[in-house]
C-alpha cells in the first residue's frame, strides 16, 4: 500500500505537511514540535490533492495490510458494522477507500428499507382551506377570515416529512459531497422528496424509536457514525475531507464490548463524582475494575502518577479492591502487579497489555483470537 502514515510518526510529504500544517481543522490530529510534524493517536483516512492517506495503527511491524485489516476489523466489531470479504479487500487493492465503501454501505441499506415502505407519521397542520378538513379555528378564521371566502383549519396529516426522514435527506446530501459513487444516494435523496430539507446538529439529535420506525434505527446510528467522523476540508475545487477515529475511544469500545459478551460487565454511560473529581471508569466486571489507555508503554515506570491515582479513586469511590489498566501491546507485552495506598486503604492494581495482532486472514478469526487473548487478561 502506497500512502501509508503510522501513529506517532512524522509526516514526511512535504506537501501533505505543508497542507495540514495550513488546514486549522486538522490541528488537533497532528502535532507540530520544531518542524516536526508528528500523527497522533487518530487513525483513518485524509484525502488530499486527489490522494487518500491512510493513518493507521502500528501493530504488525511489516505489515501494511495487515495494519489496515485490523483497524477495520476493530471498527467492525465495535460499531456493529458488517462488510464483506471484498468490501476490505477493495480498501487494500485502493479502489475504495474506508469511507466510500462505509457510505455505500449505508446507502444499501437505507434503500432496502425504503424498498419496504417509507416512514410515515401523522403531523398536525395548520392551513388556509376552502374546505373544512378537522378541527375549525375559531380565533385564527376571526383574525384572518372575516373577508375571506376561507376555513382556518387544524388536522392531521400522514406524512414523510417527519424528523427522521428530513435527518435521513440531511444524511444524504451531506455524504454526496464524500462520494464518487453517487449513484445509491441519489436514489434515496429521490425518495425523500417530499420532506424538507434541514441542518440537523448531530451532537443534540433526539429521535423516538418505536415498533414502526425501529427498523430505520441501524441506518439512523450509521449514519451519525459517518457523520460525526467525517471532517470536511473543502475550499473551491477542492473536495479534500478526513475520516478519523481517536484510538483511545475506539480500544476502549471494542474491549469494552468484547468483555461484555463474554460476561456480565458494566459499560458506564454516565458519570460518578469523588469529591471535585468526575469519575468514569471504563468497564466494571464484578471485582474488577478495568480502564483501558492506549498509550505506548515501553517500561513499567513510564506509567503516569495521575494514571496510578485515577484507578485508586476508582477503588475507593466503587468499594472495588482490584483494578486494572490495559494498554494495546506495542513494544512488549505487560503483566504487572502493583498495590496503591497505604495499609487499611490498599487498591489492587495490575498493569496488562492487549496484543491485537492476530493469525488468522478473515474477520471471524481475528474476533475469535483476541477474545481469548482478552478471556486471559483476568487470570
Amino acid at each position: 500500500m502506497k500512502n501509508t502514515i503510522y501513529e506517532y510518526s512524522e509526516v514526511e510529504d512535504e506537501k501533505l505537511k505543508k497542507y495540514i500544517i495550513d488546514t486549522p481543522l486538522l490541528h488537533k490530529y497532528f502535532k507540530l514540535d520544531w518542524n516536526i510534524l508528528k500523527s497522533q493517536q487518530y487513525c483513518g483516512i485524509l484525502n488530499f490533492g486527489d490522494e487518500d492517506y491512510y493513518l493507521l495503527p502500528k501493530i504488525s511491524e511489516n505489515s501494511d495490510e495487515k495494519n489496515l485489516d485490523i483497524f477495520i476489523y476493530m471498527l467492525m466489531y465495535a460499531y456493529d458494522i458488517k462488510l464483506e470479504a471484498e468490501d476490505i479487500a477493495s480498501c487494500k487493492n485502493e479502489k475504495h477507500n474506508i469511507l466510500e465503501v462505509f457510505i455505500q454501505m449505508f446507502a444499501s441499506n437505507l434503500f432496502k428499507e425504503f424498498k419496504r415502505g417509507v416512514y410515515r407519521e401523522y403531523i398536525t397542520e395548520q392551513d388556509n382551506l376552502t374546505t373544512l378538513r378537522g378541527k375549525y379555528l375559531i380565533n385564527k378564521n376571526l383574525k384572518f377570515n372575516h373577508i375571506k371566502n376561507k376555513i382556518y383549519c387544524e388536522y392531521d396529516e400522514f406524512s414523510m416529512d417527519n424528523q427522521l426522514n428530513q435527518f435521513f435527506l440531511y444524511a444524504v446530501k451531506t455524504l454526496l459531497k464524500y462520494t464518487k459513487n453517487k449513484k445509491l444516494l441519489k436514489q434515496c435523496e429521490l425518495v425523500l422528496d417530499e420532506a424538507e430539507y434541514k441542518t440537523f446538529d448531530i451532537n443534540n439529535l433526539h429521535v423516538h424509536f418505536n415498533r414502526l420506525n425501529n427498523r430505520f434505527k441501524d441506518s439512523f446510528e450509521f449514519a451519525l457514525l459517518l457523520l460525526n467522523k467525517s471532517i470536511p476540508l473543502f475550499a473551491k475545487d477542492k473536495k479534500s475531507f478526513a475520516f478519523l477515529f481517536d484510538m483511545n475511544v475506539l480500544f476502549e469500545r471494542f474491549v469494552g464490548k468484547m468483555i461484555k459478551e463474554l460476561e456480565a460487565a458494566t459499560l458506564l454511560q454516565s458519570c460518578d463524582t469523588y469529591g471535585d473529581l468526575i469519575l468514569k471508569p471504563d468497564i466494571i466486571v464484578k471485582d474488577l475494575i478495568i480502564d483501558t489507555k492506549y498509550k505506548k508503554l515501553g517500561a513499567k515506570n513510564e506509567i503516569k502518577r495521575d494514571d496510578k491515582f485515577q484507578m485508586f479513586v476508582y477503588g475507593k469511590n466503587y468499594n472495588i479492591a482490584n483494578t486494572m489498566l490495559l494498554y494495546p501491546k506495542h513494544l512488549e507485552h505487560f503483566d504487572y502487579d502493583l498495590v496503591l495506598g497505604e495499609k487499611g486503604e490498599e487498591v489492587k492494581m495490575k498493569i496488562k497489555s492487549l496484543d491485537l495482532w492476530f493469525d488468522g486472514c478473515g474477520y471471524d478469526e481475528f474476533v475469535e483470537e483476541i477474545k481469548i487473548k482478552v478471556k486471559e487478561l483476568s487470570c
